[in-house]
């Protein structure tokens, strides 16, 4: 694993480049790379090496990076979560990825999780030279993500999240420094996850890097986040992989996007909650259905046995 690091805007992402460990993948013009990139507020060390490492292991390179203001990461404000710089940083990340030695500019895999998840949606259909997607528990409905966050933390949970957003604006405004709040937290808290458990969840999968803070003007963002506008134009395959029992992001608006793709998108969905995919069970599966689907993708020269469909049930 080695760290490097990649301009976008006037700032550096700071990122890890996994090589293959093997040659499964390689084709005459290199090997694929899968752009990887964490979920909301969160940081690279936070539960996604398991995933980067069995990728790596399978054949693909992997770019794992920092959105700017997190992580190692440069860019003002820190723990700014801007849908709209996060997808600019993704569209430096597989400028970056082109770059590095021995890759297939052409087999540019795009992965991403819970917000992220989104964000390879709106990217792919961006940049058409992009070879697959992959998004997992996808935030692809920013008002869907809303109305469920106000079940879990009741109708004044979204009073206080605008409240807190506004005041943080006007901050930004006077040049004054950022208000923030928290990423998770219980039901009645300022946080913008709210669940009971949600912050322990949180910090079972976190790494060192991960600040349980954000700006409280994301709050004002979120329901303008809506990647699944976007769905028919993405031109690649797609795995869409949803929780069934996803109680911060309901597996609705996944399923409906699953659909408009049509033949282009596979939907696979596990009994899970959001945060379940990072550990045991949940992740072994999620990567073996990924991996399985990168075969397909990817090699298609390999053999039918190599690259049966999923055991789970499939929509």
């Amino acid at each position: 694993m080695h760290e490097i690091t990649f301009p976008s805007g006037k700032d550096q992402c700071a990122a890890w480049h996994l090589p293959a460990t093997s040659d499964a993948f390689a084709g005459a013009g290199g090997r694929p790379c899968v752009v990887m990139a964490p979920s909301f507020g969160g940081t690279r060390d936070g539960g996604l090496l398991k995933y980067a490492e069995g990728l790596a292991a399978a054949g693909l390179d992997v770019l794992l990076f920092d959105y700017r203001g997190f992580g190692g990461s440069t860019g003002t404000p820190r723990q700014h979560v801007s849908f709209l710089r996060q997808r600019q940083d993704y569209h430096a990340a597989i400028a970056a990825a082109r770059r590095l030695p021995g890759i297939d500019p052409a087999r540019i895999v795009l992965w991403g999780n819970s917000y992220a998840g989104g964000h390879v949606v709106v990217v792919a259909a961006r940049d058409r030279h992009v070879a697959a997607v992959i998004s997992m528990t996808p935030a692809l409905d920013g008002v869907s993500v809303i109305l469920q966050l106000a079940r879990n933390g009741g109708p004044l949970h979204l009073v206080r999240a605008t409240g807190n957003g506004l005041r943080d604006v006007l901050r930004a405004v006077t040049g004054r420094t950022p208000h923030l709040v928290p990423v998770g937290g219980e039901p009645g808290s300022n946080a913008i996850m709210v669940k009971r458990g949600v912050l322990k969840a949180y910090r079972a999968v976190a790494g060192p890097g991960w600040r349980n803070e954000v700006c409280a003007r994301t709050a004002l963002q979120v329901g303008f986040n809506r990647p699944i506008r976007f769905i028919s134009r993405v031109p690649c395959p797609l795995l869409i992989q949803a929780g069934a029992h996803d109680q911060l992001v309901p597996p609705a608006p996944a399923r409906r996007a699953a659909a408009k793709a049509g033949s282009r998108a596979q939907l696979v969905e596990y009994p899970i909650d959001h945060l379940d995919v990072y550990t045991g069970s949940a992740q072994a599966n999620a990567l073996a259905d990924q991996l399985a689907f990168l075969r397909r993708t990817l090699a298609p020269s390999l053999t039918r046995h190599e690259t049966s469909a999923p055991r789970r049930e499939e929509t």
